[in-house]
């Protein structure tokens, strides 16, 4: 009987016997997100970037759940004393590269990237990129929350080692 990569249940546990090392990590971590995206994009103001279109109400609680998903996963990077050697995973690490890449596209001005720019116009970014921009935040948080999902999963899973 396979299992699956991805548990709730296994998830919560690996989340319940984090140490305070994990938790400061996925702290820093969240903050460190915070500040990289929402800097660049001004939905943190600070006086070296600006926006030519106001933030959206939406782009705050988007930049706080990406945040908060990607210091999560940050954190399953950190090696647990606990942990059997060998029992590291790679699984999710680039869902959680592209969620973190697809929130920058989010909550960044529509009309400040200059890729849209080049490809829409300033028009076409208002009156087509514009109105994506929720859906990329939402589709950012689910591979945000499939990446930390299947990492926490295999955090709690025994590894089988090869006898000799």
């Amino acid at each position: 009987m396979s299992s699956s990569p991805r548990s709730w249940s296994r998830a919560a546990a690996a989340l319940r016997g984090w140490r305070t090392r994990q938790w400061t990590v996925a702290g820093l971590g969240a903050l460190a997100t915070a500040v990289l995206v929402g800097a660049p994009t001004d939905v943190v103001p600070n006086p070296l970037f600006g926006r030519s279109v106001p933030v959206q109400w939406w782009n705050y609680p988007a930049l706080a759940v990406t945040a908060v998903l990607a210091g999560i996963v940050l954190s399953t990077y950190v090696r647990r004393p606990s942990a059997p050697s060998g029992s590291e995973t790679r699984d999710g690490g680039r869902l959680g590269a592209a969620g973190g890449v697809l929130s920058f596209f989010a909550v960044g001005c529509p009309v400040c990237n200059k890729l849209v720019l080049v490809l829409l116009g300033a028009s076409g970014a208002l009156s087509y990129w514009a109105p994506l921009q929720p859906l990329l935040a939402l589709v950012s948080a689910g591979l945000l929350a499939e990446a930390a999902l299947r990492r926490l999963s295999s955090q709690t899973v025994c590894p089988v080692t090869a006898s000799a």
